[in-house]
């Protein structure tokens, strides 16, 4: 595992010499436009297990990408060995379709700290709800970025994050009330301690995500990445491309539904992906949205 071939999948080629935001910034974004959110492994055949060396192969040699454990595992480690100082943390994620947080820690991300300040790093999330830029750990403030605006808000010792998101403007109308697109403008994102975690703590969830029937992830296959102005996301066999703030206040989400045939190459052409098993695609409805 070496650093060069890691930027060289993400495609970075700017300054290593300073550990700063900006340098922090421009590493973080190369990542989410290069390595996609997916779950795809669950529903070709293959386990996701958190080896560190695993993971590596698996984003960087194979071209793949990975749900957050792995995402934000790979991203602390390519961090720390610049000398970043960071820590991994658990969230627990929010599902709009019981209006509470999940019961389990499901989510892994990177805090970081730079000059004192604290930030948090989360390559991990995905689709609209997927953070541009490193997100200062102070409470109360909005953070806009394109997907939107950002905040935490701290009570007692937990932190929250949510995001407002513009007006959506889908062209096809048909997809108009699609159970996929966020209905809400204000959207509880995950939950979260700082409290120090290491990725052992995840190696049940790990597990119970990729197996359990009441798990999103074995209900969807999944497949997202950022682009530059906005994202692109396979769902089962719907297409999804956004493009962020095409007009004032307003997103341009448009819709697809794919046939058998076209999910293999739609991988390939819109996210680098090849496969080395049979994709069964999937996409029972539930709280996932984008």
């Amino acid at each position: 595992m070496n650093l060069e071939e890691y930027f060289a999948r993400t495609g970075y080629k700017g300054s290593l010499e300073n550990q700063d935001l900006e340098t922090l910034t421009d590493i973080f974004q190369h990542h989410i436009r290069a390595v996609p959110f997916e779950n795809l492994s669950i529903h070709c055949g293959e386990k996701i297990t958190l080896e560190l060396e695993h993971v590596y192969n698996k984003i960087v040699r194979r071209k793949r990408g990975g749900w957050c454990m792995e995402n934000n595992q790979l991203l602390g480690w390519v961090l720390k060995c610049l000398g970043y100082d960071t820590s991994f943390l658990g969230a627990y994620v929010f599902n709009p379709h019981e209006n509470a947080y999940a019961s389990i820690m499901t989510h892994l991300l990177v805090k970081v700290v730079i000059d004192g300040k604290a930030y948090i790093v989360d390559a991990g999330f995905g689709v609209s709800y997927q953070m541009w830029q490193p997100m200062e750990l102070v409470s109360g403030k909005d953070q806009p970025q394109a997907p939107g605006v950002f905040r935490f808000t701290e009570k007692n010792a937990v932190w929250y994050l949510e995001k407002m998101r513009r007006k959506q403007y889908v062209p096809n109308q048909k997809f108009s009330n699609s159970d996929l697109l966020e209905k809400k403008d204000c959207r509880k994102v995950y939950m979260f301690s700082l409290e120090p975690r290491t990725v052992e703590d995840f190696c049940f969830q790990c597990t119970y995500l990729q197996t359990s029937p009441e798990s999103l992830f074995t209900k969807k296959s999944i497949c997202t990445l950022q682009t530059t102005d906005g994202f692109r996301a396979l769902i089962g066999w719907t297409l999804t491309e956004t493009k962020y703030n095409y007009k004032e206040n307003m997103d341009l989400v448009e819709f697809k539904t794919l046939e058998d045939e076209e999910v293999e190459k739609t991988l390939k052409d819109k996210f680098n992906i090849t496969l080395e098993r049979k994709l069964v695609p999937i996409n029972i409805k539930g709280f996932y949205t984008i």
